[in-house]
């Protein structure tokens, strides 16, 4: 059977790669359902990106962050992205709210790759999704130890262990930052962006697609795998 590693690259405030995630795991689901399953396995492996790393550990109110930043301070465009964003969210089971606080990002990749590397991805993933719902559905800061212990719990990482680690802010951080920096080398200048490995060729789709793009590029991997 043929191993193929799907980089998916992410920011855990970025909404699009939340939807994107939420789609290529759908694509999964559908092509696994098939016999490709008995040619090809694939396994997500998550990179870091940083989409404001300048942006303070506190952190500042995200409604009205995004309101500034994105729509020149515009209340009648920020109702139409929250309509929009609300419609993409509801298609894949996402129920994005907007409040919360929008705040660096370091820690949670930090804890990303640490236990995706000594843990593997089943548990990487379930980190990933945590940091994700709570974030994007529960208002939650996206980087704070009350946060990134939860989504350790939820990834079934002992306590201590999470505790341990997230409280030493120094470990690991030296190695997410040199992969972001990998990253932009790698010309990779906005997430979501995804690289499903062949065995001939790889498949890159940058951008949320929609699942039948995606499943597409997973039916290549498993035909060209023979």
């Amino acid at each position: 059977m043929y191993e193929s590693s799907v980089t998916f690259t992410l920011d855990t405030i970025c909404p699009w790669t939340y939807l994107a995630k939420k789609r290529l795991d759908e694509a999964l689901r559908q092509v696994r359902s098939t016999n490709a399953s008995t040619k090809v396995n694939f396994t997500i492996n998550f990179m870091p990106f940083q989409l404001y790393p300048d942006a303070s550990q506190e952190g500042e109110n995200k409604y009205e962050w995004y309101k500034k930043s994105k729509y020149g301070d515009s209340e009648e465009k920020m109702k139409m992205y929250i309509t929009l964003m609300s419609a993409y969210g509801e298609s894949a089971g996402i129920n994005y709210r907007f409040g919360g606080t929008v705040a660096n990002t370091l820690h949670a990749h930090r804890v990303i790759q640490k236990f995706q590397v000594e843990k593997g991805a089943e548990v990487a993933n379930q980190l990933v999704m945590s940091l994700y719902r709570q974030y994007f559905e529960e208002e939650k800061h996206p980087s704070s130890e009350e946060t990134l212990l939860k989504a350790c719990s939820d990834a079934g990482i002992d306590h201590s262990e999470a505790k341990s680690f997230i409280g030493d802010e120094s470990e690991g951080l030296m190695e997410v930052k040199m992969l972001i920096r990998e990253q932009a080398n790698n010309g990779i200048d906005s997430v979501p962006h995804v690289i499903f490995e062949g065995k001939r060729r790889d498949v890159t789709l940058q951008g949320a697609k929609e699942v039948e793009e995606y499943v597409k590029a997973l039916n290549q991997i498993v035909k060209e795998s023979n």
